[in-house]
């Protein structure tokens, strides 16, 4: 998903992930994770080798040359490279993942962006059809029943281990997701988990009208409630907020880290303060009970929704109705729309998107006995003291939030002229093709081909995160100049684009298997920075910071519900591209800043749309020859 790479900061090492008691770990999730391989570290030579050629399309000759200089200066025997790599080796060997822990801090808790929009994704699901209260309490209800129902396969480690290419995959991020909060600091944040403390948490945060309340869902006994008692209480909660709160202290957590960070301890100083905010990172997960968006026209809904999962719509709207630290959030709003936003330094999608179908499913199971009314208490609502201080910081947040809301440029787009089945027909990924059109689609808009981030997954090693599979290339470039050329042939733009999408995928091999340059780069520079040397040449070189400007960061997170995610993009000129291919359509958010002139998500969602049909045009009517 969207990852962070902080350049050239002084890292100390720090307990950036505090475990809150531990009781002992039972067996089977454990045992599964030992048995995993570790993350390699890459040959050096082979890293500096496709460094080289990542940059052929996206520097100029003469940047090249020298750049080609500094690498071959860097690799040379006994040089600063060999001794780096060779601290790197050591560090794999004392670890359990070599790059876990240093990820965490570059790419999240050392970022100090707001995490709204720059680092949080959102995520959003077909809109139900209720449009009312009653029907957003029953839906919510049955939501919060599926998600506990997946919380115990995760309790009793029963929940069925994944697999890619017939091996296992590392489950370790299912294990951080629920009951699990970032919280601010003022130089790096952290992330508290309280899933395995001695006494785990029994209840859920639920907003509602900018108010926070308290739920617990099981009973004395460890049962969790039904959908029945969740919804009673529910209305509960909803009948005790009929109000918007005046003051929507959930904005303070869309702030700049930093700024976050100070305000949040002026806001814990007071003692009740302190045990609400508690409250709400020690919860499960959190559910927003938002109120109607204000209604737009149809075929700019699913954009404005998608806004609402990200970022709430601005302080008028629902942002006041999140806890954006909180790693899981659900949303349920009273005119049907609803999805999701996570704080990303837990997971990745694929969890995330795993969790959601599994409560789709259960949504749509009829309730099979209705469950006897026992008398429930009420829910706690969570009080908090409004300083001057505090009031303060609130406005400040409301007027950056509503800022950076006016300043996100958000397109879906329901490609619906085919999904992944054509590409699969012409016996290609349809992960590559579809990443071809992007090439194209930025292609024609600039005609030049720029730096591209897609996340791959390394969770094929114990506690692994993501690497990077860079989707331009020298065969990516050739392609998408020869597409609109009079002087190639049609056959021939046929060949080049199965090159390319054949280039595609023999980075994402490498990449999954623990072979891509990105972050064995960073672990290079980390390594020095840690070493205390001069940071080397390569990393302050113009191709490096080509490289690491990634005007497109891009992912795909499929999932068997019709629904997409979204993020905002890394870097200020740049977009963010999340896709999910069916088999029929194809579903994308493209987001852009409407800050840089030059870029426009609507412009290239458009490019994208007839991207997408000239390749299919293009195959259809070059097909193979049959063997």
């Amino acid at each position: 998903m969207v990852d962070r790479q902080q350049q050239g900061e002084k890292i100390k090492p720090l307990g950036f992930l505090k475990p809150v008691s531990l009781r002992k770990v039972p067996g089977r999730f454990q045992a599964h994770q030992n048995s995993l391989p570790r993350l390699p570290v890459p040959s050096l030579q082979q890293t500096l080798d496709h460094y080289l050629q990542i940059l052929q399309p996206i520097v100029s000759e003469e940047e090249w040359n020298n750049t080609k200089h500094l690498v071959d200066e860097f690799r040379s025997s006994g040089g600063v490279g060999e001794r780096l790599q060779k601290s790197l080796e050591r560090r794999a060997r004392k670890t359990d993942n070599w790059l876990s822990e240093w990820w965490l801090k570059t790419a999240y808790l050392q970022y100090r962006q707001p995490v709204v929009i720059h680092s949080s994704p959102g995520l959003v699901l077909p809109k139900q059809d209720f449009v009312d209260s009653q029907g957003q309490l029953r839906f919510a209800a049955k939501l919060i029943e599926g998600a506990l129902d997946f919380k115990a396969m995760i309790d009793n480690e029963t929940l069925p281990v994944e697999y890619l290419g017939g091996k296992p995959l590392c489950m370790n991020q299912y294990y951080q997701i629920l009951s699990s909060c970032r919280i601010p600091g003022p130089k790096h944040d952290s992330v508290v988990n309280y899933s395995r403390a001695t006494k785990p948490p029994i209840h859920i945060t639920v907003v509602h009208n900018f108010q926070f309340f308290e739920l617990e869902v099981y009973h004395s006994d460890g049962t969790p409630f039904t959908a029945d008692q969740i919804f009673t209480q529910l209305e509960k909660i909803w009948n005790s907020s009929l109000q918007t709160n005046k003051e929507p202290i959930g904005i303070l957590t869309t702030n700049h880290r930093n700024t976050w960070a100070k305000a949040y301890n002026n806001l814990i100083k007071d003692k009740t303060n302190k045990a609400s905010v508690r409250s709400i990172q020690k919860s499960i997960f959190t559910v927003c009970l938002d109120a109607p968006m204000p209604r737009v026209s149809e075929d700019i809904y699913k954009s404005r929704v998608a806004g609402q999962m990200l970022h709430g719509g601005g302080s008028k709207q629902n942002s006041g109705n999140r806890w954006f630290d909180k790693t899981l959030q659900f949303v349920v709003a009273e005119d049907g729309s609803c999805g999701l936003v996570y704080e990303h330094a837990a997971a990745e999608g694929p969890p995330i998107v795993a969790l959601l179908d599994h409560i789709v499913e259960f949504t749509k199971k009829p309730e099979l006995v209705r469950s006897p009314m026992i008398p429930l208490p009420m829910p706690k609502k969570l009080r908090f003291n409004i300083t001057p201080e505090v009031k303060s910081d609130i406005e400040k947040a409301k007027q950056n939030l509503n800022i950076m809301v006016q300043d996100l440029d958000l397109t879906v787009l329901v490609f619906h002229h085919f999904g992944k089945n054509f590409p699969k027909s012409e016996k290609m990924s349809p992960d590559g093709f579809i990443q071809m059109a992007l090439q194209l689609a930025y292609y024609r808009i600039y005609g030049q081909s720029c730096s591209t981030y897609e996340s791959a997954s390394l969770r094929m090693f114990h506690l692994g995160r993501t690497d990077t599979i860079r989707s331009n290339s020298v065969d990516s470039l050739n392609f998408v100049k020869a597409m609109d050329s009079a002087d190639m042939t049609e056959q021939m733009k046929v060949e080049l684009l199965r090159k390319a999408v054949m280039s595609h995928r023999s980075y994402t091999d490498r990449a999954i298997k623990g072979e891509a340059i990105d972050r064995h780069l960073l672990g290079l520079k980390l390594q020095a920075i840690e070493e205390l040397v001069s940071i080397p040449e390569i990393f302050m070189d113009t191709s490096y910071a080509i490289a690491m400007h990634f005007n497109l960061s891009t992912s795909q997170v499929p999932a068997k519900t019709d629904c997409v995610m979204c993020f905002g993009p890394v870097v200020p000129d740049g977009y963010g591209v999340c896709y999910n291919p069916m088999a029929e359509h194809i579903n994308f958010v493209i987001s852009a800043f409407n800050s840089c002139a030059e870029t426009n998500a609507a412009r290239l969602a458009h490019y994208l749309e007839k991207a997408l049909l000239d390749l299919r045009t293009l195959l259809q009517e070059h097909p193979r020859a049959k063997l």
